[in-house]
């Protein structure tokens, strides 16, 4: 079955091509009159507004969007006015600090007179920096240039109003034109002017901490929160908080939520460092791809699956949390089904009819009348069905959960409670506090892995049962005990240890599978992921 939809796939390429292989991708301008666009290259400061198509250039004929998907082509071609940036007045008067390092978007950091840190980033995207060199002067190039369309550039103004309901940090993004010739940009005015700009609130570093952010002490990205988190036993993920950031992800349908894609709030609470998320980068709301003969069977399970579209329903829950894999299962390691529930609950009671359809009249005017009430709708849909998802969620997370310990000391407890429960608690010996408890099930977890990583730490496995969950030990650096009191019937070993043979002491049992080793590699645990 496979082969016949790559067939049908080259062959519908094939006829394709033809119709997006432009030489010149690009518009000129988004200015959508040539004579104001003549005035402002003579005089830059002639208007205070400018209409604009933000993406001219996404407009095709029938035959293509039979083929590519009309996608949110219309939005893109809608003429929208924008006020002109003038960076000696916005903000009280912003500065160039550095460009950004975005591989698509046109980018710059600017600061205040504060130094509160503001990003300023094109609407527009450039995909042409992921694609092959032998293919950058080829069709392919325009493809992926073309397949922009699937993203709405409007869709993080209603993202601002839905946050600020869910009491969820967000920036509130605003738009901008900049003029041709603008030599506010210095340098870099050639690559800044004659474009659309989103200028949105940067949270990065201790001058960013607004008072939405109460007393928090710092600002971090999630390299450094994940470092930290491993490293000492003393710093903590708020796991409920991340939940609801991620559930929110879910109803607005952003799929591209990778570790990069957050900041993080740094607070103390006692002895403790709490981190609490700061969502950014709303690029992928509201995607809508699967519109078109290829793109709907690019986006089948077998192929490019996280390319889900808006919808009335979750359609795909798992395809929407393939790109957050890695920071899901170390950020919501905790979280148990009852507590997934009750966040979904508090966002249903929060995003209100109400708040749903102001959010959406934040669109620009000729956006909202193409966009505006189906947007509501599809909105309230899945908050309505939120529950579901989250149980969902839930679900695909609890299949393989893992359970990481830190570079310092700690104890961990496995308990077979029955046939069904396990129960996994670990002790930080620094002071004997439990740093986490959570009871796994048979009909949900297929394997609970346990790293313990530096440190000389402690495993005991214990309880009786007919049938029961495996349990992968994997020990870490330094000199551990691992004691298997464990017994389970039927179903084979049920605990596997995973260690250097040096330095590790294992008393095992009827359950233990020893795969101790001499080769240090099989501690590896991806801690940060870049």
């Amino acid at each position: 079955m496979k082969l016949i939809y790559l067939q049908a796939l080259l062959a519908l390429i094939t006829i394709s091509i033809s119709g997006c292989a432009r030489k010149n991708f690009y518009a000129k301008t988004p200015v959508t009159d040539p004579a104001v666009y003549k005035q402002l290259e003579q005089n830059p400061q002639a208007f205070d507004s400018v209409t604009v198509q933000a993406g001219k250039h996404y407009k095709r004929g029938f035959v293509h969007r039979l083929f590519w998907g009309t996608h949110y082509r219309p939005v893109w071609v809608a003429p929208v006015t924008l006020p002109v940036l003038d960076l000696k007045k916005e903000k009280g008067g912003l500065k160039f600090e550095k460009l950004g390092g975005g591989f698509q978007t046109t980018s710059m950091t600017l600061t205040d007179s504060t130094g509160f840190t503001y990003a300023l980033r094109s609407l527009d995207k450039d995909p042409i920096s992921v694609v092959p060199g032998i293919w950058r002067k080829t069709f392919v190039a325009n493809i992926l240039r073309d397949q922009t369309s699937a993203i709405n550039p409007y869709s993080s103004l209603v993202v601002a109003p839905l946050a600020k309901a869910a009491d969820i940090p967000h920036s509130t993004p605003k738009l901008f034109y900049v003029t041709p010739n603008n030599t506010a940009f210095g340098e870099h005015a050639k690559r800044f002017s004659d474009n659309v700009f989103m200028l949105e609130e940067k949270y990065d570093g201790k001058e960013a901490i607004t008072p939405a952010l109460g007393n928090a002490e710092d600002i971090v990205g999630s390299g450094n929160m994940l470092h930290k988190r491993f490293e000492e036993d003393d710093h903590f993920i708020d796991h409920q908080a991340f939940a609801k950031a991620r559930l929110l992800d879910l109803l607005i349908n952003d799929w591209d939520r990778h570790e990069g894609q957050w900041d993080w709030a740094v607070y103390k609470k006692g002895t403790n460092t709490i981190y609490r998320p700061i969502p950014k980068d709303r690029d992928n709301v509201f995607y809508r791809f699967q519109d078109g003969i290829i793109p709907w069977i690019f986006s089948r399970n077998w192929a490019i699956r996280k390319f889900e579209s808006f919808d009335d329903d979750y359609n795909d829950v798992y395809a929407l949390t393939m790109n957050s894999k890695f920071l899901d299962q170390r950020a919501l390691a905790q979280v148990t089904r009852q507590q997934f529930d009750s966040v979904a609950v508090l966002l249903q009671n929060a995003l209100t009819d109400e708040v749903i359809e102001n959010a959406a009249k934040q669109f620009p005017e000729e956006v909202y009348k193409q966009e505006g009430e189906t947007t509501a709708r599809k909105l309230k849909s899945r908050r309505d069905k939120l529950r579901e998802a989250a149980a969902e969620f839930y679900e695909i997370l609890a299949k393989a959960p893992l359970v990481v310990g830190t570079d310092e000391e700690d104890e961990f407890e496995i308990k077979r409670l029955n046939n069904d429960e396990t129960l996994v608690t670990i002790t930080r010996k620094s002071d004997d506090v439990v740093t986490y408890r959570r009871t796994f099930y048979r009909n949900e977890t297929d394997e609970i892995r346990i790293y313990g990583l530096a440190g000389d730490d402690k495993f005991k496995v214990s309880g009786e049962a007919d049938r029961g969950t495996k349990v992968v030990i994997v020990g870490g650096m330094g000199e551990d005990e691992i004691k298997d009191k464990s017994k389970v019937k039927s179903g084979g070993k049920k605990t596997w240890v995973y260690d250097t043979k040096r330095g590790t002491e294992i008393e095992a049992g009827p359950e233990t599978k020893d795969k101790t080793t001499r080769d240090i590699r099989v501690h590896a645990f991806d801690r940060e992921g870049f």
